[in-house]
């Protein structure tokens, strides 16, 4: 008869057996990991222009969009089940750039969008990576950071960003 340390052990090394075999860690840090470079890519150029959600948001949104996606995937979650976690994240994620717009009282000017579309495009990165599509979402930062660079070589200077 076991002991009670021994259930105890036993218990714990059940629950914490979602990545015991060494692919799947290296799948799952892979996937994580990159989402949050990717992510960190994206907010360390919003942060360097000022921008309310920056470095760390960016970083946090791809993480959390990565792993909504990683950890069904890696449950054996069919198709329809993982696109119905995909309609919550992306609409948990409109609201979540609907908070960065913001309509200037008087002046009749709306600031933001770029930072609500730049946090959007963050979390389809974070789902990228995380569903293992580790080239098409480094080539969709590398494209966003060419547009967020570029669209401030036109900007008027009586315009300030969003």
């Amino acid at each position: 008869m076991p002991g009670w340390w021994d259930v105890v052990l036993q218990t714990l090394e059940a629950e914490f057996s979602d990545l015991s075999e060494p692919a799947q860690f290296a799948r799952m840090a892979v996937r994580l990991l990159l989402a949050v470079i990717l992510g960190a890519m994206l907010g360390l150029e919003r942060e360097l222009r000022g921008m309310a959600a920056g470095l760390r948001t960016h970083m946090l949104v791809a993480l959390g969009s990565a792993l909504f996606v990683v950890v069904p995937l890696q449950s054996g979650m069919e198709a329809d089940g993982v696109s119905r976690v995909l309609q919550g994240v992306i609409s948990g994620i409109g609201f979540l750039g609907a908070g960065a717009i913001v309509k200037l009282s008087g002046a009749g000017e709306i600031r933001g969008l770029t930072t609500a579309a730049s946090v959007w495009l963050t979390s389809a990165i974070g789902i990228t990576a995380g569903m293992g599509r580790e080239m098409t979402a480094v080539l969709t930062t590398l494209l966003a950071l060419a547009i967020l660079t570029l669209s401030h070589l036109n900007t008027r200077p009586e315009r300030p960003d969003d």
